[in-house]
Parts: C-alpha cells; sequence; structure tokens
C-alpha cells in the first residue's frame, strides 16, 4: 500500500493537565500508526495559568518535528467515540497528528513589527517567512489579537504566494483577562503569529460559513470614502436600506433591527451575484443628517453591496448549502484525510442553543474525518480568491492528498 496521508484526533476534558496531555497524546497516537509529522495542539482558556507547563509535557510523551497551536475560549475534537465535541469555557485539550507523506512543513513565528510595509516587493515577504513561493504552500495561522498586525500579514501572503490557501484563527484568553498562548515546539509566545506551511504532494481546502443571507438586491456604491456610504445608486443609503427594510416580513423587520450586516461583493466582474460571493462585514453605524452609513471595512466607487441578517436558521441553511456544494464539487477527488475547524465565539452554543452544531453538521456530510479545533475571536479564511479576518463565522481547512 502507498504512504497515504493520515490523521487522527484526540480530545480531553480531564481538568489536571497532564491527565489531558496523556490522554491525547495516547489517543491520537495510536489512532495515526504512522509517525507524525505535523501535530496541531488547542488548549482551553481555562487551563491559561498552565500554559507554560503545555509543551514540557507534551514534549515528555511526543515525538514530533513541527507542533504549533494556541489558547482559545473553547476547544474542538473527537470524543474516544468517535464524536465531535465542542467544548465552550470548560477545561479541554485537542491534539491532531499527522502523518504527511511529500510534504514539506514549515513552522514560523512573525512580529507585527518584523512586517515589510505592503509597498515591499514579494521578496521581502518571502525572506521573513522563509518559505519558498513554489510548491506552493498552504498555511495554518494562529494569531494574537492585538499587536499581530494580522489584516496586514494575511494581505502581504496574499501577494507574496499567489495560489496558496490560508486559514486559522485569533488565540484567546480567559474571560479575567489572561494572557494568551502561542506555541510552537518548544516556545511559547505570547504575541504575533505562529504558522505552519505545507508545501509539496497536499491539497487544503476550505469552507467559509460566515452564517448570513441576502435581503433585498445588490446596490452599486456610487460615492463612498474610507469606510463610509455616501451614496448607493446616487441615492442616500439611509434611505435605500429604510425603503428595502419596509418591505421585508415582520420576522425580517424584528431580525434587521440587531442583526444587520452589509456583503461586500468580492469579484467586480460577475453579473449574477450569488450565496458565497460576499465578504461580510458589520454594519457599525449611520449619520441621519448626511443619510450615510459606516461599515466595517474600506468602501470605494464601483463596488456593489447588499444588506444581510444573521440568526441561527440562517447560519445553519448556510453551512448546510456550502457543504452540501462542496461535497459536489469534491466528489470524484481523493477522500479528506483530516480537518480543521476555526470558528467564532459568537457561534456554537450561544448562538444556536444547542452544542456542537457546526461540528456535527460537518461530520453529516463529510463522514469519518478526525476534526480538530477552537473557537477564535477572529477567523481567518478566504473569500473569492483572497484571504480575511472574519467575525461570526466557521473555517473549515480540508486537507487531502492532490
Amino acid at each position: 500500500m502507498a504512504d497515504t496521508m493520515q490523521w487522527a484526533n484526540a480530545l480531553s476534558t480531564r481538568p489536571s493537565l497532564e491527565a489531558a496531555v496523556a490522554e491525547v497524546v495516547e489517543r491520537a497516537s495510536s489512532s495515526l500508526q504512522a509517525p507524525a509529522d505535523l501535530g496541531l495542539v488547542f488548549i482551553s482558556s481555562a487551563f491559561t495559568s498552565e500554559y507554560p507547563r503545555l509543551l514540557p509535557l507534551l514534549h515528555e510523551r511526543l515525538s514530533v518535528p513541527v507542533l504549533i497551536g494556541c489558547g482559545g475560549g473553547g476547544i474542538i475534537g473527537m470524543t474516544q467515540q468517535g464524536q465531535m465535541q465542542e467544548l465552550e469555557g470548560l477545561p479541554a485539550l485537542s491534539l491532531s497528528l499527522a502523518h504527511l507523506p511529500g510534504v514539506k512543513v514549515q513552522a514560523f513565528h512573525i512580529v507585527g513589527e518584523e512586517l515589510p510595509d505592503l509597498d515591499s516587493p514579494p521578496d521581502a515577504w518571502v525572506e521573513l517567512i522563509g518559505v519558498p513561493p513554489s510548491p506552493t504552500p498552504q498555511f495554518i495561522l494562529l494569531s494574537d489579537p492585538f499587536s499581530s498586525q494580522i489584516n496586514d500579514l494575511l494581505q502581504g501572503l496574499d501577494f507574496a504566494y499567489p495560489g496558496s490557501v490560508s486559514v486559522g484563527g485569533l488565540a484567546n484568553g480567559s474571560l479575567m483577562g489572561g494572557r494568551i498562548g502561542l506555541f510552537i515546539n518548544q516556545r511559547l509566545y505570547r504575541e504575533g503569529t505562529v504558522g505552519v506551511a505545507l508545501s509539496g504532494n497536499i491539497v487544503l481546502e476550505t469552507i467559509v460559513a460566515q452564517g448570513c443571507r441576502p435581503i433585498g438586491q445588490p446596490y452599486q456604491v456610487s460615492k463612498g470614502e474610507r469606510n463610509i456610504v455616501l451614496e448607493l445608486e446616487e441615492q442616500p443609503p439611509l434611505e435605500v436600506l429604510q425603503d428595502l427594510i419596509e418591505n421585508l416580513s415582520e420576522s425580517d423587520r424584528q431580525l434587521a433591527q440587531q442583526s444587520l450586516f452589509v456583503g461586500i461583493a468580492r469579484d467586480e466582474f460577475k453579473q449574477n451575484l450569488e450565496h458565497g460571493d460576499f465578504l461580510i462585514r458589520t454594519l457599525l453605524g449611520v449619520d441621519p443628517k448626511l443619510g450615510a452609513i459606516a461599515i466595517g471595512d474600506r468602501v470605494r466607487p464601483g463596488q456593489r453591496i447588499q444588506f444581510h441578517l444573521r440568526d441561527a436558521q440562517t447560519s445553519a441553511e448556510d453551512l448546510e448549502w456550502l457543504l452540501q456544494r462542496y461535497q459536489k464539487q469534491t466528489h470524484s477527488h481523493p477522500a479528506a484525510a483530516g480537518a480543521l475547524l476555526f470558528s467564532c465565539l459568537g457561534r456554537g452554543e450561544g448562538l444556536y442553543n444547542k452544542p456542537n452544531f457546526d461540528s456535527q453538521l460537518f461530520s453529516r456530510y463529510l463522514d469519518n474525518i478526525p476534526l480538530g479545533g477552537f473557537f477564535c475571536g477572529g477567523e481567518i479564511g478566504p473569500v473569492g480568491g483572497r484571504t480575511f479576518l472574519h467575525g461570526y463565522t466557521s473555517v473549515f481547512g480540508i486537507c487531502r492528498q492532490p
């Protein structure tokens, strides 16, 4: 039998860190049945004070050439019975191990101050990351939310590594203002970005579920500056929005009071915009005097935007639609070997009123794929061929051989 890619994941809920480490290493290693080339570890922020002990404990029991990970507000992984589980706010530890034949695995840590400015040539980024652009690398990135300059990093990676895919999330500490933890091999960092580049015999596919549905129609921005939309189709945006809301059903009108978002079309040339063509951004405020609206991104004349709503049912339908589409598109490809899930703290049980929703929906469409991940303070994934930092999103990174 040819040497094939393998993944394994184990989740532990033991409140003692020693016991949790022993359990995940034992279960993931015996499930993998091949030497691990990469480890990904996610630890609950309930263990914040014990972050410095994690890597020494892992190192005693686990032999893996490259290991990265971080702390998160909730942890995702596989129970002993093979069920997907999302644990929010409880002590938990998730370990994914991957056997990656024919794949070069390179880890890196960078801090925001080291980033080249955005006018620099691609070589400046390649030199910083230390990974050649060919064969095209796939990136997994874990960042601190405060000082990593993550948006600049994502723009730089897209520029220097055309065709690469990046997924990941922002680590978070405990609600008591605990410090974040980023782990790489045997080092604990408190800031910057830890990442791994996977080059060679690997494909990283993504599902980016932003949890929204469009209402009304797309409008073209006829006047805008910075993040302010001043005119839509030469009308004040607030008037356009008021007309739109008046024509909604009663339940959607209520939803628009607290869950209204703006989708920015990513493809300038696509005629018929559909589900998944928009980058969802928050509606920050309105200026009744000017009739302008402010959104959580830069806008420019000529862009098309469409208003969106978000609730539990919409989020569920959005993810299901994306999973069905992924299943259709990949049914003739080699089976996926493993997956990672980076989900927003604003999803999970707080959104759906039941646990394990996104991960179990994933397993209904993609069965028997070991899944690990965490609940983030911001999710990294591509929309329309460029990589963005999202909110309220679930980003799945699915790995297989080409």
